[in-house]
């Protein structure tokens, strides 16, 4: 995949955000690069968890060509591969601050519903 034109995303603002950020794994790869910055290969797979290296691989590569995610790739050995967000990635923040409030909310009233 590569950038997208204007000409292919949904006319949707919605579906245009979903059809850029719309798996579970690009959301948690986003969640952990908001969070802790710039980050390894390896340092992603341990702290998504269950996400085998091909997907995670897969799904990097989307967000690069989307212009989510940086890649940079050190001439060292063994080589060294940091992932950070780009500029137009760090505009998701608020989006992730919104899904984890929610999230905190929705558990929240499970517990009052559950305690009743």
């Amino acid at each position: 995949m590569t950038t997208p034109t204007l000409e292919e995303l949904p006319a949707c603002p919605v579906e245009t955000t979903l059809s850029l950020i719309g798996n579970k794994w690009q959301v948690l790869i986003l969640r952990d690069l908001v969070l802790n910055g710039t980050m390894r290969f390896k340092e992603l797979q341990r702290s998504i968890g269950k996400i085998s290296q091909k997907v995670l691989t897969s799904n990097l590569r989307t967000m690069e060509d989307a212009g989510l995610v940086r890649r940079e790739a050190f001439a060292e050995v063994p080589l060294r591969v940091e992932y950070s967000l780009t500029d137009v990635g760090e505009t998701l923040k608020p989006v992730l601050d919104a899904l984890w409030a929610w999230g905190e909310g929705y558990k929240e009233a499970l517990r009052s519903r559950q305690g009743d």
